[in-house]
């Protein structure tokens, strides 16, 4: 908070007559009114005067004597509109310019930007303004009528007021001889009661309206106390204390000196003597003229020689210390607030500045965050964000490089399809059912490295099928077949029933990837199309994107069926990989066989283990059997492979037909885990970016193709309402931001 500087006592306040002083003074009141002429108080704490006082405290009198004019009393309104008096000490003749602010509309909400309207031809003689001023006030008043009626019409009130009171106000600019260096703003009277016509948010209203003014840490509060009311009634005074609880920014001002009961006049004399509610810069005391001198028409030379010589006369002033003499009087008030005012002017300019060139930076920064305003050539803006939009789908649909991605969201989802799959294998089982001991086989450990993977997140597997089910199903398939020879048929059904569980698994990842894709396009969508969201672009172009991911697939859908059908028709050229896994499932199965009448095949699963568990007789006979068939031209047999040696097995045709059925699932489901992700990728994703086909179904879907292209564009670049407030607000609040700052600079040049 800014503390104002009291005189000293023992040095008289420098007058008028000091013209370098005098120009300084003026210079710095000059800088103020110019800054409050562009409305810049709407965003920064500027130095201003505010009068305040309950009515009937002597408020409009002491203004009168300040100024040097005649207000209104009539008709009551000069107490229910703030007016700022700018008043400039000048050689020239007397004159007065007149001008209404509006900074709030006719419902009391703010206006975006400050706006000042003349109010009629400047004014040389003193006796015009009162009418001038009434009118002023009656066009604030009532803002649903023109401001010329009130100019130019009858000199009368209308019937009822529109308002009671306005945050709007009368400016004055006075200038001339006789006038001091002064600028001031006088709030309508604080009221205890609603009058005739008024309404009950009216005491609320006055008091938000000088709370607004005395809030602010640069607002100079001019105390208007009346002596002949109880000090302890004031309500201004009460509020007062409220914002400067310390008085270091408040001065008094008791009014009515003339009206003090008797006995009581020391009570208020200590006041001035700054004993009584104590404030930095002190107390001051004025006499206007009373009404019947306002009746006789006194002049203002001749009120203030009046009041010269009422605190010359009159105990007790007249017997009051010279250095408490400097309080009494219009003259010495105003030359102090003149001092006091210029003086807050000039500490708080580097502080201005600072905080206009803050404040002009936040407000660049609030305009960039908003969107760009449409271009005038719509099809071009049309044109241009659409094939952005395209582009940047291309490089999506490709792949991007971060874990956000598209294709990163959807690799979850093919990895669970691939285990789906994966668990679809058959689950053969060498024993039969009354004996089987699951314990009793490990999962083949040629499969352990590259299905290592489905180990994380695993599925059900599938239920276990044994080797007596296998081949009661062989027998019963026999027809026309020689002995010892089986139908094929028995192995295409167990992989048809294998391929019939693909279905389900692979429209789900289907759908699970088309809904990922609509999702992420959607948020692509709102980031470049976000800021057309009320013309309708954005939604438009959502429809037309999600339509063109139907169709797409669409196609897809019938992709994934086609190679569903496929798979129905057990078929491989990969004869190798089938073959070498035949094989190995051939002898898994037949180790599992014997495992189920000795010990000796587990034995041997268990052979160069680090630590065995058999006896060590074991291990070397097992060496001496495998050296041996490496020295008689046999060397890749395995310790694995010695149960191929057992004698033949009742059941080694369902073992035939275990390990063909086992080792076509691994030929097959490879191919189709990857079959069709590559099929979803291809018709789906990237047929996104398929010959600019979604760039071309947009161009065409909007309708900018054809003769009304250019309106269409029109309509779908138009801005929410609250966008283009907002950006005007802005815009007009940077160009008062300028103004002040360039008015701050110009007081340098």
């Amino acid at each position: 908070m800014l503390t104002l500087s009291p005189v000293p006592s023992n040095q008289m306040p420098v007058g008028l007559s000091d013209p370098q002083y005098s120009a300084k003074r003026r210079q710095m009141l000059d800088l103020v009114n110019k800054l409050h002429s562009t409305g810049v108080q709407l965003d920064i704490d500027l130095p201003v005067i505010a009068v305040i006082g309950s009515q009937s405290a002597g408020k409009s009198s002491l203004i009168e004597s300040i100024s040097g004019i005649t207000l209104p009393r009539a008709s009551g309104t000069c107490t229910r509109v703030p007016t700022e008096c700018r008043l400039i000490s000048s050689t020239e003749p007397w004159q007065c310019t007149i001008t209404l602010r509006f900074i709030t509309d006719a419902n009391g909400q703010p206006l975006r930007q400050v706006r000042n309207e003349a109010f009629g031809a400047m004014i040389h003689d003193k006796d015009d303004v009162e009418e001038r001023i009434r009118r002023a006030q009656r066009a604030i008043l009532n803002p649903g009528t023109l401001i010329r009626d009130f100019l130019d019409g009858h000199d009368e009130d209308p019937i009822g007021r529109e308002l009671s009171f306005s945050k709007n106000c009368v400016c004055l600019e006075i200038s001339g001889p006789d006038v001091a260096d002064l600028s001031f703003v006088d709030l309508p009277g604080l009221i205890a009661s609603v009058g005739k016509g008024g309404s009950d948010g009216d005491i609320e209203l006055v008091e938000g309206l000088v709370k607004t003014y005395l809030e602010r840490p640069s607002c100079i509060i001019l105390l208007t106390v009346a002596c002949e009311t109880d000090f302890e009634n004031q309500r201004a005074h009460r509020l007062t204390k409220q914002y400067d609880p310390k008085g270091k920014r408040t001065i008094g001002v008791l009014t009515k000196p003339d009206r003090i009961p008797p006995g009581e006049e020391d009570n208020w004399l200590r006041f001035i003597r700054n004993e009584n509610e104590s404030l930095e810069n002190g107390w001051f005391s004025v006499k206007q003229p009373d009404s019947r001198a306002l009746q006789a028409g006194i002049t203002w030379t001749e009120a203030r020689a009046a009041e010269h010589q009422f605190f010359s006369v009159t105990s007790p002033w007249s017997a009051l210390d010279m250095m408490y003499q400097q309080h009494l009087g219009t003259s010495n008030l105003t030359e102090r607030l003149s001092d006091i005012l210029s003086g807050l002017i000039t500490k708080r300019l580097p502080s201005l500045q600072e905080e206009l060139q803050e404040l002009l930076r936040r407000t660049d920064e609030s305009l960039r965050s908003l969107p760009k305003p449409p271009s005038t050539d719509a099809l071009t803006e049309i044109l241009n964000v659409v094939g952005e939009f395209s582009r940047d789908v291309a490089k999506h649909v490709d792949g991007l490089p971060n874990r956000d991605g598209l294709l990163q969201a959807i690799r979850p989802a093919q990895d669970r399809f691939r285990r789906v799959i994966r668990s679809t294998a058959p689950d053969f089982r060498p024993s039969e059912r009354a004996s089987d001991d699951e314990d009793s086989l490990s999962p083949p450990s040629f499969l352990d490295e590259e299905e290592r993977s489905d180990s994380e997140g695993e599925v059900e597997a599938s239920e276990p099928i044994f080797i007596d089910e296998v081949m009661t199903r062989a027998k019963e398939a026999i027809s026309r077949e020689l002995p010892d020879h089986y139908p094929f048929l028995v192995c295409t059904e167990y992989i048809l029933a294998i391929v019939s569980q693909w279905e389900r698994p692979t429209m789900e990842l289907f759908d699970t990837v088309q809904r990922i894709l609509t999702s992420y396009m959607k948020r692509l969508i709102a980031s470049h199309f976000g800021k057309y969201a009320h013309g309708g672009l954005q939604q438009h172009v959502t429809l037309l994107v999600i339509d063109f991911i139907k169709n797409c697939g669409e196609t897809t859908s019938h992709k994934l069926t086609w190679f569903l059908e496929l798979e129905k028709r057990p078929r491989t050229l990969n004869e190798h990989y089938y073959s070498d896994y035949r094989d190995k499932f051939v002898a898994y199965y037949r180790s599992g066989r014997h495992s189920a009448d000795t010990d000796l095949a587990k034995k041997l699963r268990k052979y160069g283990a680090s630590k065995p568990v058999y006896d060590h007789s074991f291990y070397e006979n097992t060496t001496a059997v495998l050296n041996g068939l490496r020295n008689i031209g046999i060397p890749s047999v395995k310790a694995i492979d010695l149960p191929r040696l057992f004698p033949s097995d009742p059941y080694e045709p369902a073992i035939n037909i275990m390990a063909t059925v086992r080792a076509y699932f691994q030929v097959a489901f490879k191919r189709f885990v990857d079959n069709v992700p590559m099929a979803i990728d291809y018709e789906l994703i990237l047929g996104l970016d398929r010959e600019r086909a979604l760039e071309n179904a947009l161009l065409k879907g909007l309708g900018i193709v054809g003769a009304d292209a250019h309106q269409k564009c029109k309509e779908y670049l138009q801005e929410a309402p609250s966008v283009v407030s907002r950006r005007e607000e802005l815009l007009k609040k940077r160009d008062r931001l300028l103004t002040a700052r360039q008015e701050l600079i110009d007081l340098w040049l």
